[in-house]
């Protein structure tokens, strides 16, 4: 036996964002004597956790004391023998490198789950405190209820941090456990907890098995203790690691990764057999983010047109018109109409549906690679399966959620580009397995046998569980933990990688991203809601007016019975007859809500679509990308917008970071300079910029060049980019980066000739103006969000060694030498960063240090040992860099352009101006969002940033709560209420996004003028969206690029993708596409409103010409004992509606503007009617609607006036026809003048719509009294011209009656125009006579006071840092040798 070991470790794990945290447990615990319900922490005997009514309840913390008493007597029933985790005895550990040989074996445990199982029998200090630990967790019910005042949790963190120096390693070790439970408490998602057990052997759903605090992963793939010797290096038990883990791993065999065997828990996937799967029947690779499908199509079109209440009300009629002896008109006046309305919908429908159709079967069609016995096949991927081995080429997409099994990388790496994903610009590094990345070419991928468990799916995209269990081959029989770093998911792009080989895991519905996404929703319009709500209004008046006739025709019927001998009227029948009554008139009166209605607006908006897809403005020349309405039914929407959640990257960004000026030793330089800011020496100082040409020369050439040397050197070397020869890449060499801004400055590097071409594990190679040279790469110290840096410590070719530094200017600053009062050119670098920072690019700062021998060799072993050491190492690495991260010498500073779209900040300002708040919610960092946020306008200089970051339930909820008290107050804050911005991370969003908070985070959150969520997953993009569209009666628009963004469109009323770049998934998701996020401007400010101003009018119309006609109906039944008679003859009834008011509608509704694209561009607070329904509501409805029984009142009563005596010359009376033509007639003049009083442009189509269409009621009339009598279709009008056209009072009747009525209308439009004017009728007038506006002087103020604010800001908020991933990043480029040839994987 060897020595006994001094001390043991304990690593606990604190959920996915909280570090390791390791303890120093003492061997020898046996006079401990520490009870955790005495714990100055727990005031009774009882722990009551603290748990939100909202959250879902805490998994229960408790342990199997029974079937851990069992155990016990099992190890005592075999004479204390002890047992490892899977019952190998422990007699045969040695401790070889420790010197006490005097080690007691009974006093060294493990803990009980969750933290362990004891090794020996006995009870000790630490048996009793554990098992007090599982009496305080036993009770269920108990740890259910309500706190009493703060909780022991609670307590327990706020004095974690006192240390009492008289505490044991043993106390310490149950509050480090205790913290533990606290914050599984404070966030415990459901894929956390499944991750915690992927090592621990429980299952998920086990009452106790969720409740194991998952412990460091050893080499040999189990959790386990470390031991320490004396030196302080760990040192793991070779062979039989003692595990943590439940009393079923006692077993010799260890059992599934997960779950308790069954496949509730997890499914199987069989690599490279497809046969073995087929009995899973695993969902296929076919996505369909279409709106119907063959089986669908009827009933869900049917459910949408029958959600129109117009569209129900004609279908009744139509029925009740087949009724023998109700319907006073034909039966098939309705019907015919309604089957038409209904088929053109149908046919718009389908058209619109089909281009999805279309998308979706070109996805499905792409090609991929897939193993089938030796070699690889082309198949489409709709034809990829669960299992298929697939391989994947640079920048191709990836078709399904795959385990990497190897690559073209070394040890197995890859990258992938994840930005249709989380909306993150970085690159994701993952990698392969060491076992599995040896498997480099089709006859290794056969030779793998075995098969994958893994979790069911599920929407989360930064989590996976699962194992690789190999059944022999090269591997042999082993199960290898999978890890999200070893998953790659559909939607994602390999970059910078030549291949991979993968095994496709969750395909088609199933994959995370489609998992995210949500089906195809129906979207309704507000105009249609509204529509749908006052045509109720109407069936109830249609039905009073019924009502009240039938009602009449009974009085009038039972008072003149006895002179009405000639009609049929049977005894006993009068409800009978009532009821007949009833539904006759309802005929009778059935177009008082039009049918042509619906149609009429199918149309117009098609054709609405048809204008914004043909729109030139919005055509993107470079992709040759045009504008398109996917759909047609929500132009109007388009008009009242109030809300647009927008992605970040690939929607406002381009995804394209470049070089663009530097400033060394106080002089700027850049790669375009404009000629009135090009170098010229003023009293002895140097104005302006110098070009790449200038500073090539000034390196050679000038007093300058050393210092312009040195940071070039430092660009080209201090960085973790790796260089790939590629023919088609600029220069030959395409650069790997992480960071696209490392990429950046390493390509800015180039241009002055300092070109990066070869990187090996422990150097690197730079081509310096024709010249290699190579760099040893002794340390690197990587950049972290707290850091704010990075450096390199290379050895240069002359043997020196050099300390290169890049980062935050606060953070180098504060950093540099003291010596000679530090940087004498300090302050022209700042101002020159403030100019930079004014431009919207991101600065950095560049310093150097000469390092010593002596010193590095002193700095090295304090590095080497922190980079080993086991408690809060990356603290450690950090504080080691401070050593020798100062007196630093500063060279300069860089300029990176993080291209935005081309019009982005005039667009976002612009479209704040028209009264919308924009909300940015990004997967990208909080540093990185923000900055955007500045640079595109949506955050001003003079905004209040309000940002939360918190990490628990409470304390989100009290920030939250706090920040609101204090605007409601308006007092006890520096913050201006007139201009804040709400910043918030995912991690926070989560918490505020549930029940009890989610109205306080929407409150805040909307007084807010800008919102930035930072780091959220796609389905939290869709929950913001759902819970603003669920809470504020407002009109959302969700604009993306990405995949990511598919959830948010579609949970939006309006969606709207960006087409034009690699991923399109969101432009086939969406209502409308555009190439660029500045279309957005065009699309919402004039289609916008011209669509809602064009439907709100037209549909307004379509009511008033109906209710006018019909209305004289009633009027007439006064007249006829409410006999049913009608008035009008019934197929100039339908025609009225179809022919002769059918054309009015579509001029207005397609071609009218109440203002010009200019003017609304110009002036975009116009847009703000749309937004408060100013064209559109009830008030305007019933307006439209008494003005028609107005005018209906002139025209019959005044018309029945002037024709009531027609007696011709020779005797005859014209009769009821031609009274009845002569009233029509008037109706349709007077309806068709409105048309053109309320129109504000008159094209050739206004002309042929609206006299057109009384010239064709005069065409038409002869003809059809002609036609018509012969063919039996109608009788009523033979012979009838002859007793109009020559008849006077004919002509006065429909001359003197529209004037009348349009006397009133054109005095109330006057009236409003001069004493109620709204402001679109002031532009109206600016536009009719085209009065200049234009204001330089305001303009060159505004700018004067954006650049004040600007400066003012960086002064305050200073230390932006670039994007980098953090951490691991050495690792990589260590693993790297560019020199050597790639596997070509074949």
């Amino acid at each position: 036996m060897g020595p006994k070991p001094d001390h043991f470790y304990l690593t606990a794990y604190g959920g996915d964002d909280e570090p390791e945290e390791q303890l120093v447990l003492s061997g020898n615990t046996d006079n401990s004597q520490h009870s955790y319900l005495h714990s100055p922490l727990v005031e009774d005997d009882s722990i009551s956790v603290h748990q939100p009514q909202s959250r879902r309840p805490a998994h229960q913390l408790s342990v199997r004391r029974t079937l851990e008493r069992e155990e016990r007597a099992r190890q005592g029933a075999v004479g204390g023998i002890i047992s490892g985790p899977y019952g190998e005895p422990l007699e045969e550990m040695e401790y070889e490198d420790y010197e006490d040989n005097s080690y007691d074996r009974t006093s060294f445990t493990t803990l009980s789950k969750p933290y362990g199982k004891r090794a020996v029998a006995g009870d000790s200090a630490q048996d009793r405190i554990m098992e007090e630990l599982d009496d305080a967790h036993l009770d269920r019910d108990h740890a259910a209820r309500p706190s009493r005042g703060p909780s022991m949790y609670q307590r327990m963190q706020f004095n974690e941090e006192v240390e009492d120096e008289n505490d044991t390693p043993l106390r310490k070790a149950s509050l480090l456990l205790r913290r533990q439970l606290s914050k599984r408490r404070s966030y415990a998602p459901d894929n956390a907890l499944r991750r915690s057990l992927l090592n621990s052997g429980n299952s998920p759903t086990d009452r106790y098995g969720d409740t194991g605090i998952p412990l460091q992963t050893m080499s040999g793939g189990g959790a386990g203790v470390r031991h320490n010797g004396p030196a302080g290096e760990a040192v793991a038990n070779s062979a039989n690691n003692v595990a943590f883990v439940d009393d079923e791993m006692a077993s010799a065999t260890p059992g599934p990764a997960f779950g308790s065997g069954s496949g509730d828990n997890f499914r199987t996937v069989h690599i490279g057999n497809r046969e073995s799967n087929a009995q899973y029947k695993y969902k296929h690779n076919r996505v369909s983010t279409a709106k119907y499908n063959f089986l669908t199509f009827l009933p869900k079109f049917l459910l949408e047109q029958f959600s129109k209440y117009a569209n129900v009300f004609f279908l009744f009629t139509g029925c009740i018109q087949q009724i023998n002896g109700v319907s006073p008109t034909s039966r098939w006046t309705t019907i015919v109409p309604l089957a038409v309305v209904l088929a053109a919908t149908a046919a718009k429908e389908l058209a619109e549906d089909f281009k999805r159709h279309q998308s979706d079967s070109d996805m499905n069609k792409s090609k991929a690679r897939v193993l089938i016995g030796t070699s690889f096949e082309e198949k489409s991927w709709r034809d990829v399966e669960v299992g298929d081995i697939l391989r994947v080429q640079n920048k191709e997409a990836l078709p399904a959620d795959m385990v990497i099994i190897s690559s073209s990388e070394p040890e197995g790496m890859c990258y992938i580009e994840t930005s249709n994903l989380d909306g993150e610009t970085n690159l994701k590094v993952k990698q392969a397995l060491p076992e599995t990345a040896k498997f480099l070419t089709p006859a290794d991928l056969a030779d793998l046998r075995g098969h994958m468990k893994t979790e069911l799916p599920n929407d989360s995209l930064y989590t996976f569980e699962g194992t690789l269990v190999s059944e022999g081959g090269k591997i042999g029989y082993r199960e290898l933990p999978l890890d999200p770093t070893q998953v790659l998911l559909r939607g994602a792009i390999l970059r910078n990688t030549d291949w991979i080989y993968a095994v496709a895991v969750f395909t088609g519905h199933e994959t995370k991203l489609m998992r995210n996404a949500t089906a195809a929703p129906i979207k309704r319009t507000s105009v249609e809601k509204t529509t749908n709500r006052q045509i109720i209004f109407l069936f109830l008046i249609l039905i009073l007016l019924a009502v009240m006739s039938a009602l009449g025709s009974q009085i009038m019927t039972s008072r003149n019975r006895s002179q009405l001998s000639y009609l049929y009227l049977p005894d006993g029948e009068g409800a009978k007859t009532f009821v007949k009554n009833i539904l006759t008139f309802i005929i009778l009166y059935n177009n008082l809500i039009p049918i042509s209605l619906i149609v009429t607006m199918e149309i117009v908006k098609f054709q609405q679509a048809q204008l914004i897809n043909a729109d030139m403005d919005m055509y993107d020349e470079g992709s040759d990308t045009a504008a398109l309405a996917r759909t047609s039914s929500l132009v109007e929407e388009l008009g009242q917008v109030e809300y647009i959640f927008s992605d970040k990257t690939g929607t406002l960004t381009c995804n394209i970071m470049e070089f663009r000026q530097c400033s060394i030793g106080g002089v700027m330089y850049s790669d375009v300079v404009e000629a009135g800011k090009r170098a010229r020496i003023v009293d002895g100082e140097v104005i302006g910029q110098y070009d790449i040409a200038q500073l090539k020369d000034h390196i050679a050439n000038s007093e300058r060049g050393p210092m312009l040397f040195e940071f070039f050197q430092l660009l080209a070397t201090c960085h973790t980019v790796i260089p790939e020869r590629q023919e088609s890449a600029e220069g030959g060499i395409e650069y790997q980066a992480s960071s696209p801004d490392e990429g950046a400055l390493v390509k800015g590097a180039a241009l002055a000739d300092f070109i990066f071409h070869t990187r090996k594990p422990r150097s690197i190679a730079v081509n310096i103006m024709g010249v290699d040279k190579e760099y040893e790469v002794l340390n690197i110290n990587e950049f972290n969000s707290t850091r704010k840096r990075m450096s390199a410590l290379l050895r240069c070719p002359d043997g020196s060694i050099k300390m290169y530094c890049k980062g935050a200017d606060t953070v180098i600053f504060e950093r540099l030498t003291s010596e000679g009062g530090g940087s004498p050119f300090l302050q022209t670098t700042l101002k020159h960063l403030e100019e930079y920072a004014t431009e919207g690019l991101r600065t950095l700062c560049i310093a150097m240090r000469d390092i010593s021998e002596d010193e590095y060799r002193k700095w090295s072993a304090m590095h080497a040992k922190a980079s080993t050491t086991l408690t809060n190492r990356q603290q450690e690495l950090d504080r080691v860099a401070e050593l020798i991260e100062r007196d630093m010498v500063l060279l300069g500073a860089t300029a990176i352009e993080d291209k935005l779209q081309d019009g982005v900040p005039q667009t976002i300002y612009t479209l704040a101006q028209a009264g919308i708040k924009i909300w940015v919610l990004t997967g990208d960092r909080q540093e990185t969002a923000i900055n955007i946020g500045y640079s595109c306008k949506l955050i001003q200089e003079d905004f209040s940033l309000i940002i939360c970051n918190e990490t628990t339930h409470w304390e989100t909820k009290e920030f939250l709560q706090k920040k609101l008290d204090a605007i409601r107050e308006g007092h006890g804050s520096n913050i201006d209420f007139d201009s804040l911005a709400f910043i918030i991370d995912g991690r926070s969003l989560d918490f505020a996004l549930e029940k009890d908070i989610e109205l306080l985070f929407l409150e805040l959150a909307t007084l807010c003028k800008a919102v930035i969520c930072c780091r959220v997953s796609p389905l939290q993009k869709a929950l913001v969206v759902k819970l603003v569209k669920r809470r504020r009666k407002a009109i959302l628009l969700a604009i993306g690029d990405g995949a990511n963004d598919v959830s948010m469109i579609q949970a939006a009323h309006v969606g709207v993708g960006i087409s034009g770049q690699e991923g399109l998934q969101a432009a086939r998701s969406a209502d409308f596409a555009i190439a660029q996020f500045r279309y957005l401007r065009k699309l919402l400010l004039v289609h916008g409103a011209w669509s809602y101003h064009r439907l709100s009018k037209m549909i307004l119309y379509s009511f008033y010409k109906n209710i006018t006609l019909y209305i004289t109906q009633f009027w007439y039944a006064l007249f006829n004992v409410f006999s049913g008679q009608t008035v009008y003859e019934s197929w100039s009834i339908t025609f009225y509606t179809v022919f002769f008011t059918a054309l009015p509608p579509f001029a207005i509704g397609v071609f009218d503007q109440f203002l010009n694209a200019r003017s609304l561009d110009r002036y975009p607070e116009m847009y703000k009617m749309g937004q408060r329904g100013v064209f559109f509501n009830v008030k305007a409805f019933w307006g439209w609607a008494i003005n028609a029984f107005y005018h209906s009142i002139i025209l019959y009563f005044l018309g029945t006036v002037i024709v009531f005596n027609d007696i011709e010359k020779d005797g005859l009376v014209g009769g009821h026809w031609v009274y009845g033509v002569t009233i029509y007639t008037a109706v349709l003049t007077t309806v068709l003048l409105k048309a053109a009083l309320i129109t504000n442009m008159w094209t050739k189509w206004t002309v042929v719509a609206i006299p057109g269409s009384l010239a064709l009621w005069f065409i038409f009339l002869p003809i059809y009294a002609l036609i018509a009598p012969k063919l039996r279709t109608s009788t009523e009008y033979d012979g009838i011209v002859s007793h109009i056209y020559p008849n006077v009072k004919f002509w006065l009747a429909i001359i003197l009656l529209p004037v009348l009525c349009m006397t009133r209308d054109y005095g109330y439009k006057f009236l409003k125009r001069m004493y109620f004017t709204q402001p679109y009728h002031i532009v109206q007038e600016i536009q009719k006579f085209n009065i200049p506006d234009y204001r330089p002087r305001m303009e060159r103020f505004k700018k004067a006071v954006h650049k004040v604010r600007l400066l003012q800001r960086l002064r305050r908020t200073r230390g932006y840092a670039f994007s980098q991933n953090e951490g691991g990043q050495e690792k990589i480029i260590r693993a790297y040798d560019t020199t050597m040839q790639k596997p070509s994987g074949y």
